[in-house]
């Protein structure tokens, strides 16, 4: 049980293992990639349920369809600037990235969320500031990098899953007891272990008032630390981040997805996507692009390409 908890725990932080290693994730062309990248979009805000202003940023376009893409644990959004830009320029969505609660620059309070299932509620609310917004939107496509193609899927589990007409999931964190989670978590982050262990019996039980406690501390190399990280979690936005369970909520997709890996992902199993996947959604598309990475995914041109065709497409 400890090992299977302690990948879990690691997993969940994978997309910021940005040191350049053979136990790390490849972040260099991330950020060359970047750089060549146009003004990043200023930050705007729309009012979640219990009044609280949450960030997010705007890629407009043409299209009919709205992209929302959730970005991965320990960061924000800002990482998704190559794709969400080459998407929207190439008339394929309108694509918008939310700062998930407990993340970014500022947040209310970092590295924590009132309870379980807020991230949810959070996303359905930004759904439908997205639709008041702009009328011309006629379909939504709910998607994720990493952790956030896991909140993606538990979204599409819960119940406001209805609200997407359909999932990209790139590069996504399925769980603990997934085949497709790699062992070698390389360090980067120091769950507390019999902290998990004791607090999902209590949760079991009914017993929620202790979810506060952080279980989560992450190994952040203090070169790439710049103020805006989250370098720890509480256990109720640990679990709120990823899927409840993946073969349930993967079950519930009824609509086109398309999961796209990168056949180098250090994090993930990329070969192992097919038969994981295929058996709770039939119809899938699931592709993988050769020579990329878990980053790496985000500003491949090929894996781009292959995301417009399908949002084109369906």
């Amino acid at each position: 049980m400890q090992q299977r908890i302690l990948i879990f725990a690691m997993g969940v932080l994978l997309v910021m293992s940005t040191e350049t290693s053979a136990n790390g994730l490849d972040f260099e062309a991330l950020v060359s990639e970047q750089g060549a990248v146009s003004q990043l979009p200023s930050l705007q805000r729309f009012e979640a349920r219990d009044g609280t202003a949450l960030a997010y940023r705007h890629y407009p376009s043409e299209s009919p369809t709205a992209l929302v893409l959730l970005h991965g644990s320990g960061t924000d959004s800002q990482y998704l600037v190559t794709f969400a830009q080459a998407l929207a320029e190439a008339g394929a969505a309108a694509v918008y990235t939310p700062d998930v609660r407990g993340h970014r620059p500022s947040p209310q309070r970092r590295g924590d969320i009132d309870y379980i299932g807020q991230l949810e509620d959070d996303l359905a609310d930004f759904i439908e500031h997205i639709k008041a917004e702009n009328s011309a939107i006629t379909s939504i496509v709910v998607g994720g990098h990493s952790s956030g193609g896991g909140l993606a899927i538990r979204f599409a589990g819960g119940e406001y899953g209805h609200l997407a007409a359909a999932y990209l999931l790139l590069a996504p964190y399925l769980g603990h007891d997934a085949p497709t989670v790699r062992n070698n978590s390389g360090g980067w982050a120091e769950p507390s272990v019999a902290k998990i262990i004791a607090l999902s019996l209590l949760n079991r039980l009914g017993v929620k008032g202790l979810n506060g406690v952080t279980v989560l501390r992450f190994n952040l190399p203090p070169e790439y630390r710049d103020g805006s990280e989250t370098l720890a979690y509480s256990y109720r936005l640990m679990t709120g981040f990823n899927p409840a369970n993946y073969r349930d909520d993967l079950h519930s997709i009824k609509v086109p997805s398309l999961f796209l890996t990168g056949a180098e992902d250090e994090a993930l199993f990329a070969d192992r996507f097919e038969s994981t996947i295929r058996p709770h959604i039939p119809d899938a598309e699931v592709v993988t692009v050769p020579g990329t990475s878990h980053l790496g995914l985000l500003v491949n041109e090929e894996g781009i390409e292959i995301v417009r065709q399908w949002l084109q497409g369906r």
